[in-house]
C-alpha cells in the first residue's frame, strides 16, 4: 500500500467532530483499518528509503493523546503519523510524515537538540558557512523545502557574535525542514515514492549536520 486510502481521511474527519471515547469505541473497526493503512504505507516508504539511505527503525505513532498536562482533554489525535530512525550513530536526523485532513506533510531535521549538540552544529555552521549556504540554495532543496524552519533566538546565541556573517543561521534553536502535499497527491498510487524523494532531498543537509555531530572541531571522529 503505497498511498493513503480515502477511508483513512474520512475516519480522521469524522473523529475530528466526534472526539470522544464512546464514538471511538463504536468505530473501532474503522480505526483499525486506518491504522493498518498507515502501517502499510510506512512500510512502503521504508522500502523506498532503502534505495538512498539506511534506517534502523520505523515508528507509527499512537493515536491516543497524553492529556495529563494539557488543557485540551480530547482523548485522540486527529492525525496519524510516523517516523524513520536513521541507522547508526554516524547518521543524524530523522524522517517524519503526518497524515491529517487538509494537512499532509513530511518533515525532518533536529527538533530539540541538546545544548552540546546545538553548540556543535552552530560551530560547524560558522566554520563551513559557504558549504551550508550552497546546500540551502540548491534548486532541489528550495523546490522541496523552501527554507529552514524552527524557533530562533532574537539576537545572538551565547558564545557567538551578532556580527557573524552566518548570524541568520546561528540564531536557530531548531533546524527543521518541511514539505506539504494536498490530499489528492496522498490518495494517488506512488505517494510513498514521492515522500521518499522528499527525504532524499534532505540528505545533503543531514550529511552536513551529521559531520558536525560526529566530529570535533579538528574534524576527528568522536563516535
Amino acid at each position: 500500500m503505497d498511498y493513503i486510502e480515502k477511508s483513512t481521511f474520512t475516519f480522521l474527519r469524522d473523529l475530528r467532530t466526534n472526539n470522544n471515547r464512546e464514538w471511538f469505541t463504536e468505530n473501532k473497526a474503522r480505526f483499525e483499518a486506518a491504522k493498518a493503512n498507515i502501517k502499510a504505507f510506512a512500510n512502503a516508504v521504508a522500502d523506498e528509503i532503502s534505495n538512498h539511505d539506511e534506517i534502523e527503525k520505523t515508528k507509527v505513532y499512537r493515536i491516543y493523546r497524553d492529556v495529563r498536562f494539557s488543557k485540551d482533554k480530547t482523548p485522540y489525535k486527529t492525525s496519524m503519523s510516523g517516523f524513520f530512525v536513521r541507522a547508526t550513530a554516524l547518521r543524524r536526523g530523522g524522517y517524519y510524515f503526518h497524515i491529517e485532513p487538509d494537512n499532509v506533510f513530511l518533515g525532518g531535521g533536529f527538533w530539540n537538540p541538546n545544548s552540546a549538540d546545538l553548540k556543535r552544529m552552530r560551530q560547524e555552521i560558522e566554520a563551513e558557512e559557504k558549504h551550508l549556504r550552497e546546500i540551502l540554495k540548491d534548486p532541489a532543496f528550495v523546490q522541496n523545502f523552501g527554507t529552514l524552519q524552527g524557533n530562533a533566538v532574537k539576537t545572538a546565541p551565547k558564545g557567538f557574535s551578532k556580527e557573524s556573517s552566518a548570524i541568520d543561521l546561528l540564531r536557530f534553536k531548531q533546524y527543521l525542514l518541511s514539505q506539504s502535499f494536498n490530499e489528492k497527491e496522498a490518495l494517488q498510487a506512488g505517494f510513498a515514492q514521492k515522500v521518499s524523494d522528499g527525504y532524499k532531498a534532505m540528505r545533503p543537509f543531514f550529511d552536513f549536520m551529521s559531520t558536525a555531530l560526529t566530529t570535533n572541531l579538528n574534524g576527528e571522529l568522536i563516535v
